[in-house]
């Protein structure tokens, strides 16, 4: 087993109690910050998305596995940022205008964070504006955009015209998901990338910053 190993099976098993103690004890053992994100977490992220994406495992799985990834990205992001670790990339995420539905976005949320990943998440409703005055606020490098109803499903095409007329577009990647869509769908709206899960979308966004 690896020095890692039971971080990595208790992030497997969603046991959020020992995903929490074991981080705190590396931390207080003086492991470095960065060893923990990226062999300790992301390493054990990565091994749930893949078993998620080939369906050894299920999204109540899954949404364990990301809760409790959570909450030890919260304990260690002051000691990240302490020693200078700088985030893998930086997403706003949120649901779009109309649409209320927020357990998908969560979970692609706590993943990406999980993943090393500097997120910011609007909420559900969320106003083409919204995610405007949050570009013009912050630098991100992908808008995230989750729809589930039928009803939604234009304002993700409205948002991703804002972000055209707004002159936003060049400088932003767009990720599109929820159940009304699909690549095709993406494509025609202008999208960027398209995930069908939380696990690919962690993936597509890794592969539209050019990350290994």
């Amino acid at each position: 087993m690896t020095a890692f190993g039971l971080l990595h099976a208790a992030v497997y098993n969603g046991d959020l109690q020992k995903v929490v103690e074991q981080t705190v004890a590396f931390l207080e053992q003086g492991t470095d910050p960065a060893r923990i994100l990226n062999e300790g977490l992301i390493g054990a992220l990565d091994a749930v998305g893949k078993e998620f994406a080939s369906g050894e495992l299920f999204l109540p799985e899954v949404m364990l596995s990301a809760h409790a990834i959570h909450e030890a990205m919260r304990i260690l992001e002051p000691s990240l940022a302490a020693a200078g670790v700088e985030p893998r990339g930086s997403v706003v995420i949120g649901t779009v205008k109309s649409d209320q539905h927020d357990i998908g976005k969560n979970i692609v949320a706590m993943m990406l964070r999980g993943s090393g990943f500097r997120v910011a998440d609007l909420g559900i409703d969320v106003d083409p504006k919204r995610f405007l005055d949050a570009l013009t606020k912050e630098r991100f490098q992908v808008v995230a955009l989750s729809a589930l109803l039928t009803t939604s499903l234009p304002w993700v095409a409205t948002t991703i015209r804002a972000l055209e007329d707004a002159g936003l577009r060049e400088r932003v990647k767009v990720l599109v998901g929820g159940a009304v869509l699909d690549a095709k769908k993406a494509a025609e709206m202008g999208a960027d990338g398209y995930a069908p899960d939380a696990a690919r979308a962690v993936d597509t966004c890794k592969a539209m910053l050019g990350l290994p």
